[in-house]
């Protein structure tokens, strides 16, 4: 199970500018509730993480708390939910650190710096929030701000999943055809986390793909003159 959690702030026309921090789980899409606040620091951090640790308790049958719900009955084993953040300030602070000690249903993974993608679901629920409602409306204070986002949650959480499926282990994609399973490249990840991603530069991926050999970069490669046509800063020669 993976949950994402970030902040996003909003600037009011009257009231000033707000955060709000929020956790999506990855699977099902499942807003958890929002924790509002003036500020985007390590105190608001745990507060979300907190709230939405109440809300999924309280979706589990009555008499079991999550703690038991992430336990292995054969094994007696505890599956903590994955926690993914970015690298910002409340996610790298003490605070947040000893709230992730000592809550064993979690386990706290942080993305590669610059890399929100990483972190997409979240990323995307709130441009959603943003302009499918709260750019479209008149947001005056703090006040209109909640009620508005409020009300777009508690509407898209019937879309994604029903809430049965919210606690739900989040299913691995098994290869099948078209998809083979290239074991050479698997091995080349690194085992730390499954969210690196391919950062190689933008003009040698293309030409990896097609089996072509790319020189290794050196200035002069790049600022050669262009002998016809306009100067091209970043293969060197002629643009085409």
């Amino acid at each position: 199970m993976v949950w994402e959690f970030d902040f996003s702030e909003y600037e009011t026309a009257k009231g000033g500018t707000w955060w709000v921090a929020g956790i999506a789980d990855y699977w099902s899409k499942y807003e958890f509730g929002w924790h509002w606040s003036p500020t985007a620091n390590q105190h608001d951090a745990v507060a979300a993480v907190q709230l939405a640790l109440t809300e999924a308790a309280s979706m589990l049958p009555e008499g079991m708390d999550l703690l038991e719900y992430l336990t292995d009955p054969e094994t007696g084993e505890v599956v903590p939910i994955t926690l993914v953040t970015d690298n910002g300030g409340p996610f790298r602070s003490a605070r947040f650190a000893a709230l992730i000690e000592n809550t064993p249903e979690l386990d706290h993974v942080r993305t590669r710096v610059r890399t929100p993608g990483q972190n997409g679901v979240r990323e995307r629920a709130f441009q959603s929030l943003k302009y499918e409602r709260l750019y479209r409306e008149q947001i005056d204070d703090i006040h209109d701000l909640a009620a508005h986002g409020e009300d777009f949650r508690g509407r898209v959480q019937h879309d994604p999943a029903p809430r049965s499926t919210v606690l739900e282990p989040t299913p691995r994609r098994a290869p099948g055809p078209g998809r083979p399973r290239h074991t050479q490249l698997s091995r080349r990840r690194k085992p730390a986390t499954s969210l690196t991603r391919d950062t190689s530069p933008s003009h040698v991926r293309p030409a990896i793909a097609h089996g072509r050999h790319v020189p290794p970069f050196s200035w002069s490669n790049r600022l050669r003159p262009a002998k016809n046509g306009p100067f091209n800063f970043e293969r060197g020669g002629a643009l085409r």
